[in-house]
């Protein structure tokens, strides 16, 4: 995979001729050193229909300065961005194509935008010599390529950028902030050169409408807002980054579980084949995010035992075992996300979500429709937990527990997409079922350990070694369960107690 850095900056409007003003007043700053001026040429690439601009995503290849190459930036939040660099070549990278495979999903990635910017570059210092933060002055000329778009085909313009340095505190920003402020300077509009560059040459790309008021609204607004994280985190799994599998895999689950929950707003002749694909996806993510966890898991409670206890070579087995088991999941990770299967997926969401199939309750009030279907998903969570409950200990029961986590889960994602028009009162509600919830996690987790400790246990055995360990953990997994099942009956009265009539 191509090198990356967490990019941090701020961008502010300028007239031309405006010069950088004089930041050694910023706290922090002990000297503004001049480092010249850079000539830099960037070519910016995205499909006609600027799949990659409409999620902010940038992709160019860029001459002159000290990282000339190609470089893909992916937002991560507002002023911050991962940027991927890849060395200069002819041809878009493929490691950099497959990170926006989501988004464009065979769309060709064409020209459409060169910047040519004059770059004049000052690095603010601490006492000891430290770079803070890089301030550049940038004069900009953006051509429009390859036609198409209203306006001008050339724009110029005038912005200050200001990029923290690598392990400064972002907090700097801020300070620097308030000093281009009161000299005037206002933030910049755009969120990047390029969008301001399709703006002022008419390529601007598409966006979704706003909520209007209706449940139906309400809902696509949802929708849509998960299906662009479903692609978004497809990059991060690429990157193999902490937490992205499951990211990836919560917004699949909160796609189908808005299928269902609102099953009265969207013709399910449309969404049932959507929501069947939504987990096929989930079940491939899943065997990677439970290796994961597992892993976490079990190596936590190792962490735990003295070291009197830890009998035979622990360590090295479990660290061979999730090695093993990693490099399995994560082949069938990528396989998964280069088939055929998961582009049509996306393809299929797309689709639904530029024709929606609303049914007629969709034109009713949000205020009034949704919270309604909340209550619904409630009630049959309140049937499961009933049940698990009423259950003897053993597997009958783990399983039931399992369906029951499973239900609460549904609740919380239908009360998130309703969050919008519920309130106070709904946030409150939603605090009570997380916290079922994470009984009901805890223990299904120590279902899942105590399956994984047992075949450790056997490995172990096998290989001559004691499992003396392994079945210490075991027990210990075994007491976890038990204070889950002894606590779960006093937190499910509590949120009995104060469910609402209605949110």
């Amino acid at each position: 995979m191509a090198d990356a850095k967490r990019e941090i900056e701020r961008k502010y409007e300028a007239d031309p001729g405006t010069r950088l003003p004089d930041l050694t007043a910023v706290r922090g700053v002990a000297a503004v050193l001049d480092r010249g001026v850079a000539e830099l040429d960037a070519v910016y690439y995205d499909t006609e229909d600027l799949r990659l601009a409409a999620a902010s995503v940038t992709l160019r290849r860029r001459t002159g300065g000290a990282d000339a190459g190609w470089h893909l930036k992916l937002p991560v939040a507002p002023g911050v961005r991962d940027e991927v660099h890849a060395p200069l070549a002819d041809e878009v990278p493929r490691d950099l194509a497959g990170l926006v495979r989501a988004r464009t999903r065979g769309a060709p990635l064409v020209p459409l935008v060169r910047l040519r910017s004059r770059r004049d570059v000052r690095h603010l210092v601490d006492d000891r010599g430290e770079l803070l933060a890089e301030a550049s002055t940038d004069t900009v000329r953006a051509e429009r390529l390859n036609g198409g778009g209203g306006g001008d085909a050339t724009a110029e313009w005038t912005e200050i950028e200001v990029e923290l340095a690598d392990g400064a505190d972002p907090a700097f920003l801020d300070a620097v902030d308030k000093r281009l402020r009161k000299k005037g300077l206002a933030p910049s509009g755009a969120a990047s050169k390029l969008a301001k560059a399709l703006d002022h040459t008419g390529r601007r790309p598409p966006r979704a409408p706003e909520p209007d008021g209706t449940a139906g609204g309400h809902l696509l607004a949802h929708l849509r807002e998960q299906a662009d994280r479903l692609a978004a985190h497809d990059a991060a799994v690429r990157r193999d980054l902490p937490d992205s599998v499951h990211q990836m895999r919560v917004a699949t689950r909160r796609l189908r579980s808005a299928f269902r929950s609102y099953r009265k707003l969207l013709d399910r002749s449309a969404t049932d084949p959507v929501a069947a694909e939504l987990k096929w996806l989930a079940r491939e993510l899943g065997a990677d995010r439970d290796q994961e966890v597992l892993t976490e898991r079990l190596t936590s409670h190792v962490d735990a035992v003295p070291v009197t206890l830890l009998l035979g070579p622990v360590r090295a087995r479990l660290r061979a075992w999730s090695a093993a088991g990693r490099a399995r999941v994560r082949a069938r990770t990528l396989a998964a996300l280069d088939g055929e299967r998961y582009t049509a997926l996306l393809d299929a969401l797309d689709a639904l979500l530029a024709d929606p199939p609303l049914r007629p309750a969709a034109a009713g009030p949000a205020d009034e429709v949704l919270p309604a279907a909340v209550l619904r998903e409630y009630d049959r969570m309140a049937t499961r937990v009933d049940r698990a409950l009423g259950l003897p200990p053993g597997p009958d029961r783990d399983l039931a527990l399992h369906e029951a986590r499973k239900a609460a889960k549904r609740v919380r994602y239908a009360a998130e997409a309703a969050a919008p028009v519920l309130g106070k009162r709904g946030k409150r509600f939603t605090k009570g079922v997380k916290t079922v919830q994470k009984v009901l996690g805890e223990h299904q987790d120590s279902v899942v350990a105590r399956d994984a400790l047992r075949d450790l246990a056997i490995q172990a055995h096998g290989a001559g070694e004691t499992a003396f360990t392994w079945g210490l953990l075991h027990g210990r997994e075994e007491a976890r369960a038990d204070a889950c099942e002894r606590r779960l009956p006093r937190v499910w009265a509590e949120v009995e107690a104060g469910k609402p009539r209605r949110l």
